[in-house]
């Protein structure tokens, strides 16, 4: 997350811009009729927000204005679908705004970055993986799930330096020649931990999951490449 100090008036707005038009736009498309008659996707969505909350108070706060936690939506992506994924985003978001953990005027700026970007790049990800109609379950869980969080993860990482650099207002470390070594330190700790809960859930509770296809997934035969004569 980054302060609000930290950003300029202009990317405060430019923020709110992107972020707002998003969310109305997930409200609009979000499942409500199913959600309110399902409490299975109730509890999973109540659940999930909580998880969230928690994930994004286990967080390192530096003196200079910005935090560093894990963002956790690859697996939220991928268990509730895009429109709630963002809108479980938000209310987390105001659980930290509210605890004093996040800035107001922030939020838009950190939710386009933390929030929009890695539930697009999982959503695309996802429909790649879904348009080459694999029948072996470790592809789904491992482009869906670990690749796609490790790409957000760098995304998220990179932007929001460039976003730093430009407004000006942060200082950049001495040692910014050898950040690429501390990327992996970053992105696979974020990798493990939504490919790991994303294989838990494909092996445990593959219903939960509304973007696997059971069918294919898991009642489709495996293709003998090799038939015995």
């Amino acid at each position: 997350m980054i302060g609000e100090e930290l950003l300029s008036p202009l990317t405060l707005m430019v923020g709110w811009l992107i972020y707002m038009p998003v969310i109305a736009w997930a409200v609009w498309r979000a499942p409500w009729v199913e959600l309110f008659t399902d409490s299975r996707r109730q509890h999973l969505l109540f659940g999930t927000v909580f998880a969230l909350f928690m994930l994004w108070l286990v967080r390192r706060d530096f003196d200079t204005g910005v935090s560093y936690h894990f963002i956790g939506l690859t697996a939220v992506t991928l268990l509730l679908d895009w429109p709630l994924a963002i809108v479980g985003g938000l209310v987390a978001q105001g659980g930290l705004v509210l605890l004093g953990r996040q800035d107001l005027a922030a939020v838009g700026a950190n939710g386009a970055l933390f929030i929009l970007l890695p539930v697009l790049v999982t959503e695309c990800c996802a429909i790649l993986v879904e348009r080459a109609q694999p029948r072996n379950p470790f592809v789904y869980i491992f482009c869906s799930g670990f690749f796609a969080a490790a790409l957000s993860a760098l995304l998220c990482l990179l932007l929001a330096l460039l976003l730093l650099w430009f407004d000006e207002r942060f200082a950049m470390p001495y040692w910014l020649e050898d950040f690429v070594g501390y990327l992996w330190l970053l992105i696979f700790p974020e990798a493990f931990i939504n490919g790991m809960i994303v294989s838990a859930l494909v092996v445990f509770t593959p219903e939960w999951l509304e973007t696997f296809n059971r069918t294919r997934y898991l009642s489709a035969p495996w293709k003998d490449d090799d038939p015995k004569s």
